[in-house]
């Protein structure tokens, strides 16, 4: 660590807001100051796609997502997931 960084008990969020924007924290951290860490609760982003499928075929998935009570996207997402797991 560098030098202690400072915090004082901050009047409101204006005042906060405004001690954050102008802190150099490079001042005080150094990137050796830090530990990894992992946050695996996290839900990853997701990204929307368009995909052009036979009707029948969706027809058939829609059915087997109905029969398992999911939505159609969310077999099609597992379907995609046990093939990239291969």
């Amino acid at each position: 660590m560098k030098k202690e960084l400072k915090l004082k008990k901050f009047k409101d969020e204006d005042e906060e807001r405004d001690f954050w924007a102008n802190v150099k924290l490079n001042d005080s951290f150094s990137p050796d100051d830090f530990d990894k860490v992992s946050f695996p609760n996290l839900k990853p982003t997701s990204k929307s796609v368009s995909i052009i499928l036979p009707e029948n075929m969706l027809n058939r998935v829609k059915e087997k997502a109905s029969s398992m009570n999911i939505s159609y996207q969310s077999l099609i997402k597992s379907y995609i997931q046990k093939g990239v797991e291969l």
